[in-house]
């Protein structure tokens, strides 16, 4: 029988560990140590011819959603999304709705933090909340969103049928409260070189470690639980793991109850 993955058991090792400052310690030396991981995952992939991808293939690629990988079982999506690909692969464009909901939907494009930051400047008191429907993009960008999303007090929404996937649960993450209605779809992976330019092995690594610190860390300021990352780590490029409203829950990703289509209504 094959030995289980580091990070596997890393993560099994810290799910069965006590709550505490102890632990909150230790947690960052683990996602450190998962970078490293990371890393070799990277190396091994160049050195096969099948490294990772130059773009986000939730953007670029077919089909916009990816198998699922659940349990390490490649799937379906748990379910459809209401948009069409077309749509969701355009860059992120924004419209004020009723009641303060400001939706935000497309793809996080470079440059997308930036028209996020002018439109939230040219509303001002109007926006209350965010709705999001992105297949998700530049880190970048979805760190700054989701910082500027807390800075104003705002909460954040993914609907029924709505994606939220990639980078864009980083984005959610900023929102006060944050719901995520019956069927939403809300999927974590790895991060990986979105540029045009493939890095050497050792850029590769410091490039895994330093953005791994940084989700790691934005995550803990936002209060999301730790053992979120750990799916998203597990999980390579081209799959995403599909969130259950129960996991959202628990790892503090959605603060409010699931609520269907009609109670949102």
């Amino acid at each position: 029988m094959n030995a289980a993955s580091p990070v596997l058991r890393l993560k099994t090792a810290f799910l069965r560990a006590d709550d505490g400052l102890l632990m909150r310690g230790a947690f960052f030396g683990l996602l450190v140590a998962a970078g490293a991981f990371l890393f070799v995952d990277l190396r091994e992939m160049s050195l096969a011819s099948a490294s990772v991808p130059d773009r986000d293939p939730m953007t670029t690629g077919t089909p916009v959603l990816p198998p699922a990988l659940t349990d390490g079982v490649p799937g379906a999506p748990p379910v459809e999304p209401e948009t069409s690909p077309e749509v969701l692969r355009q860059p992120m464009r924004f419209e004020l709705l009723a009641g303060g909901m400001l939706k935000a939907e497309g793809s996080i494009d470079p440059g997308a933090a930036d028209r996020f930051a002018k439109e939230i400047a040219a509303r001002g008191e109007y926006v209350k909340a965010v709705t999001l429907n992105s297949p998700g993009g530049s880190v970048d960008d979805a760190l700054a969103m989701s910082t500027l999303i807390r800075e104003k007090g705002l909460n954040t929404k993914v609907s029924t049928k709505a994606l939220c996937a990639s980078s864009c649960p980083l984005v959610f993450a900023g929102g006060v409260t944050r719901e995520a209605e019956k069927d939403a779809i809300v999927g974590v992976h790895q991060v990986f070189n979105a540029g045009q330019q493939r890095p050497s092995p050792e850029q590769a690594m410091s490039g895994a470690q330093s953005m791994t610190a940084r989700i790691a860390r934005h995550l803990d300021e936002m209060g999301i639980g730790n053992g979120l990352w750990f799916h998203a780590l597990e999980t390579p490029p081209d799959r995403l793991y599909y969130l259950t409203p129960e996991e959202m829950v628990r790892f503090k990703l959605t603060t409010a109850p699931v609520a269907t289509a009609k109670q949102a209504g």
